[in-house]
């Protein structure tokens, strides 16, 4: 069960995502129903450490076994999604991952993977680029830069 409950006044859930980065590029997804881009990652279940939900949910969407480097960002994110019109309050917590012992990096800039009946396309997106990508949380744009040696505390209201 997710740590997530739904009140007349909008959406509220702890979430992870992760920061996947390599040679100056930052991979993103997008499904068939978002228009932006967003982080991998999803919503951590009861009972569930947010070190086993972001191993969890990269494993589910990207079909490898990554490793943790170390939490970077702690946020809480309050937002109007674009598509569906809801308001949010997550708590996100932000993992830095290691990837480089997975194929992940052979797919190329640009792959598709199915689950279940949803399409995930993955792209790795220039991070000096990215203040002109429709990317979701709009820190990221410019703190995934020059990321913190410490766990960073965020409130972003967007």
């Amino acid at each position: 069960m997710d740590i997530k409950f739904e009140t007349g006044e909008g959406i509220f859930s702890v979430r992870v995502r992760a920061l996947i980065i390599n040679d100056g590029k930052l991979l993103a997804m997008h499904d068939e129903y978002a228009p932006y881009y967003y982080l991998v990652g999803g919503k951590v279940e009861v009972n569930e450490t947010t070190e086993e939900a972001v191993l969890r949910e990269v494993c589910e969407e990207l079909e490898i076994e990554a490793e943790i480097v170390r939490p970077v960002f702690f946020a809480q994110n309050f937002y109007t999604d674009d598509v569906n019109g809801k308001r949010y309050h997550e708590i996100v917590l932000y993992y830095l991952l290691d990837v480089s012992k997975t194929e992940l990096l052979s797919r190329g800039d640009k792959f598709v993977i199915h689950e279940g009946k949803h399409t995930l396309t993955f792209e790795w997106l220039n991070i000096d680029g990215l203040e002109d990508k429709y990317l979701y949380p709009n820190f990221i744009k410019t703190e995934v830069k020059n990321l913190p040696k410490q766990l960073k505390f965020i409130v972003e209201h967007e």
